[in-house]
């Protein structure tokens, strides 16, 4: 959770489409089997390489539904604060990443010349981790998931700023489609009116909400943007274990500072924290897997299923059916991530 990386993703967290979109994460050409693609008979190692069809869109679908599933977790554990999730969360994923650590043997600073990129990474990156959770638990399932799908665009505009990319009117259009959608789910009261039927008091959780998802989908392009700009040189566990370390120092300030540290009473509590960290690894495994053997192209176009999944269980397990300006706001904000996807995968074909 791309590089790998969103809610908001690089780190073995949910991860937004615009973590699958930038060429640094596109198949090794090297590692396919060219010389006997040429010669028309692929050999005994290009037989053993080649994957089921389909199976990376599989391991993508598969990746999203355990993603959703998280994050319906989240949703559901109300009684703890999201950045005390997100320190569990660290926590959970520093018991997996140590070892990987040892027997890679890279070390757990770094190289000097990319150390204070890795602090970068680390803190914008959990702090993403934290809005994400905070937004899941402040406003709707499905809303919370669409508006990280607008990180994409911003991903566009900082590697414009930052790493002086081209930004064509390609990329202005998927953003005002995007800013047309998250406007669609927001409603704010002086374009759409007053709202009779949302109380005034659950408007402005339902604003928070919506203002942590932005946060986070502007923090993990930024975080995307570093990784880009660090490359290849970083081993990927190495980027992570930065961002499990930096974020348990960032929850418990927080958590020290607003007096919210406390273990979960309800054992149901304690197996929904558990289970959030399980399915956020699995989700990571399998979107890994996914890259490995799909262009990311498709796998950036088949993570829109976020969405989907988002709104049944948002319906199922919550008993809250999507307005149609909801469903308005989705359509725009996943067409534009879609464009963005598409276009950054044609100019890595050409």
């Amino acid at each position: 959770m791309r590089s790998l990386d969103s809610t908001g993703a690089t780190e073995l967290q949910e991860p937004g489409p615009s973590q699958l979109l930038p060429d640094d994460v596109l198949p090794d050409p090297h590692e396919e089997p060219a010389a006997a693609e040429v010669a028309g008979a692929p050999g005994p190692e290009a037989k053993k390489k080649a994957p089921c069809p389909g199976l990376g869109l599989f391991y993508t679908l598969l990746s999203a539904f355990l993603f959703s599933v998280g994050s319906m977790f989240v949703k559901k554990v109300q009684d703890i604060h999201a950045v005390e999730i997100s320190a569990f969360r660290c926590v959970f994923q520093m018991l997996v990443i140590i070892p990987c650590l040892i027997y890679r043997k890279t070390g757990f600073i770094g190289p000097k010349g990319q150390r204070m990129f890795l602090i970068l990474r680390g803190t914008l990156g959990s702090a993403a981790m934290i809005l994400l959770y905070y937004a899941f638990q402040a406003t709707s399932l499905a809303d919370a998931t669409v508006i990280t799908f607008s990180s994409p665009v911003f991903t566009s505009l900082f590697a414009w700023i930052f790493l002086k990319e081209k930004y064509s009117l390609w990329d202005a259009l998927f953003t005002l489609f995007t800013i047309t959608g998250v406007i669609l789910i927001v409603r704010p009261p002086f374009l759409f009116g007053s709202n009779p039927e949302r109380m005034e008091g659950s408007y402005s959780v339902h604003l928070k909400g919506t203002f942590a998802a932005i946060g986070h989908a502007v923090l993990a392009a930024l975080t995307l943007v570093i990784l880009k700009k660090m490359g290849k040189s970083v081993d990927y566990f190495l980027s992570i274990w930065y961002y499990v370390i930096l974020g348990l120092v960032e929850c418990v300030i927080i958590l020290s500072i607003l007096g919210e540290w406390s273990l979960p009473f309800c054992g149901l509590d304690r197996l929904f924290l558990i289970l959030i960290g399980l399915f956020g690894l699995g989700g990571q495994v399998f979107l890994t897997k996914a890259i490995q053997i799909e262009k990311a192209g498709l796998v950036a176009i088949m993570k829109t299923m976020d969405v989907v999944f988002a709104f049944i269980f948002q319906i199922i397990f919550f008993n809250d059916v999507p307005t149609w300006w909801t469903v308005g706001g989705a359509l725009c904000v996943v067409a534009s991530s879609i464009g963005a996807a598409i276009r950054k995968w044609c100019q890595s074909s050409k």
